[in-house]
């Protein structure tokens, strides 16, 4: 028996996959369990060209055994077999695969699909095996083989015992170091829990040879432990059952199962698409925000499977950003794997499925408000915040694909409407969508700009977060209605003669004001919009106050200001003493212009910038 050597090419390629392609060690499993898949669905093939082999399912199972003792942990599978050549073909030649050569042959029999494509998995085992020893015996063959080796100085071949036909992959364990403790795969509960998550749905039974306790028969209160071959393995995933076998308590167990939430799903999309790209998939809208949702460390994205075995547990290039808060799984059969089942081309499939998988929770957000309009809206209390963000983001590619699903808090409805029931309501008059910004919808309802629109009878849309009015900055308009903030300069209602009148006659008057100012604001006129309050702040431009508010508190914020204008009542009483003191008391009206300027800023939630000479300027009025 001589040491044969790995190819040149090969040996580089296995030094560098067990130094660094897999990111994760617990991989091995994965990729051994669908070796041994693969193996028996090759039998499967083999019986349906072959009249004289009958496949029957019961006898194919894959078997795991740990060998604490040994330090051994065995991998054996009933399937198809290796004869010598190839043992040598397909071990001794990195990244050729044999399953993907049988893969191209038998294309699509019967639903079944090899997994295995790279021929590379196998050699994961020496990420944890100082020693890697197999034996096999092919189907149809009265020899068996031993191919054993120690990594990259080779690998032998020779002849060995095996009765039964199939493969045994014996994996002998390193010892623990400072960083790694491979004792952990020789756990039961440890094996066990790496199958559950990466080949729960492997369609063959994975056994194991599992600890249990159980009476003493005949003794009363005395349990022994029994070691029994139990199945670890589901085999059936839910997404490949119909859905008329499930139950919504089905989709509540499976996301409770794995780990998508702790809440109940408000809603599950189960999808099998059979078209250009084929997929299943199960998708959750959540109830409730998960408490680290909006922080950099919350992870989004959906779990990807490639024919039942987990690829990836978040998949990101699966979802957009704005629906991030979507849990759930996709499991394809067309994606291109590159390496190794955890490194995954970013080729057309991928995108393919993400473009219709983008329409689909979207055209179900859209059902939800159309049909069970209360469950909406406790979806949108939760997430609404992250639909404007993705209205905002990449200079507003999205705004088409979510301006529907977007609702506010309206003033005449006294709950939250869509902009299409503002449209839809609006009359026939009114040119614009007006809206008002602020902390809380109370504090709106006070504001003093609010005053005219209201008394037109307009609806006007309450923004309390601070995304809101940049999302609408971004849409512009809705279905040709443009947006106007009730702080605009212009409102879009036509003034009457008489404010035009008073604005001229007191000219010199809100220009002396805007003097004493000294550039805090662009300018005081007469305000058409207030009715009942003295004084008010609007702004011109596109920036508005609240917007200068949210940047402001951003870190490394710039010196941005709004042009704010502070607009005069000249129908309330204050007025008059503001003429007066124009007319008689230059002093005078420099006191009451700092103070409504003040009250102005007050009333916008701004600070004042010098609170000790405010409250100086209020004693002076006392006094």
């Amino acid at each position: 028996m001589s040491k044969m050597q790995f190819k040149a090419e090969s040996k580089r390629l296995l030094e560098m996959m067990i130094n660094s392609i897999y990111t994760q060690k617990e991989i091995f499993i994965r990729e051994l369990i669908s070796n041994a898949s693969d193996a028996i669905d090759k039998m499967y093939y083999k019986a349906l060209t072959d009249k004289d082999l009958e496949f029957n399912k019961e006898d194919y199972y894959i078997k795991i055994t740990a060998d604490k003792s040994a330090r051994t942990l065995t991998f054996t599978d009933t399937g198809i077999g290796m004869n010598r050549e190839e043992l040598d073909n397909n071990l001794g030649v990195i990244a050729k695969s044999g399953s993907l050569a049988f893969k191209s042959e038998n294309e699509s029999k019967d639903g079944h699909n090899i997994i295995g494509q790279f021929g590379v998995g196998f050699y994961s085992a020496f990420m944890v095996a100082d020693v890697v020893t197999v034996t096999s015996k092919a189907f149809g063959s009265e020899e068996a083989y031993k191919w054993e080796s120690t990594g990259t100085d080779g690998y032998t071949i020779e002849p060995c015992a095996k009765e039964t036909v199939g493969t045994e992959i014996i994996l002998k364990i390193k010892g623990n170091t400072e960083e790694e403790q491979y004792d952990e795969y020789l756990e039961e509960y440890r094996l066990k829990a790496i199958i559950k998550k990466y080949s729960d749905f492997i369609r063959y039974p994975i056994k194991m040879d599992v600890k249990t306790r159980k009476p003493v028969e005949g003794q009363e209160n005395e349990f022994e432990d029994v070691q029994e071959e139990q199945t670890v393995n589901s085999m059936v995933p839910i997404w490949r059952k119909n859905k008329s076998e499930l139950t919504t308590e089905d989709y509540e167990n499976f996301y409770n199962e794995k780990r998508y939430g702790f809440d109940k799903p408000l809603r599950h999309i189960h999808l099998s698409v059979d078209g250009t790209v084929r997929y299943n998939a199960i998708l959750y809208i959540p109830k409730t925000t998960p408490f680290d949702y909006y922080s950099k460390e919350y992870e989004r994205g959906l779990e990807l499977y490639s024919n039942g075995v987990l690829i990836m547990e978040k998949c990101s290039d699966l979802l957009p950003d704005y629906f991030g808060f979507v849990k759930g799984m996709v499991d394809s059969e067309d994606l291109s794997l590159n390496i190794s089942r955890e490194l995954l081309q970013h080729d057309r499939q991928l995108k393919l499925i993400a473009k219709d998988i983008k329409s689909k929770i979207k055209r179900e957000l859209q059902k939800l408000l159309k049909d069970e309009r209360e469950k909406y809206v406790e979806f949108y209390n939760a997430f609404g915040r992250q639909l404007k963000y993705g209205v905002y983001s990449d200079y507003g590619m999205h705004k088409d694909d979510l301006q529907d699903l977007l609702m506010f808090h309206s003033s005449k409805e006294k709950k939250l409407v869509s902009l299409t029931e503002y449209v839809e309501a609006m009359p026939e008059e009114q040119k614009y969508i007006y809206y008002a910004t602020g902390e809380s919808i109370e504090r709106i309802e006070k504001l003093p700009q609010t005053e005219l629109v209201a008394d037109k009878g307009y609806e006007i849309l309450y923004f309390t977060d601070d995304i809101d009015e940049f999302a609408v900055k971004i849409l512009t308009n809705y279905k040709e209605k443009e947006f106007k903030s009730v702080s605009s300069g212009d409102l879009g209602i036509e003034a009457d003669a008489n404010e035009a009148a008073e604005e001229e006659k007191h000219k010199d008057l809100f220009e002396s004001m805007t003097a004493i100012l000294g550039g805090k604001v662009k300018q005081v006129k007469a305000s058409k919009r207030l009715k009942s309050h003295p004084v008010c702040l609007s702004s011109e431009g596109e920036l508005s106050i609240e917007m200068e508010k949210v940047l402001k508190a951003m870190p490394n914020s710039q010196d941005i200001k709004a042009e704010k204008v502070l607009e005069i009542n000249v129908n309330h009483e204050v007025f008059q003493s503001l003429a007066e003191a124009f007319a008689k008391d230059k002093e005078k009206l420099d006191l009451y212009t700092k103070l409504l300027y003040s009250q102005a800023l007050l009333i916008e939630g701004l600070p004042i910038q010098d609170p000790v000479d405010f409250a100086n300027d209020l004693c002076k009025i006392m006094v």
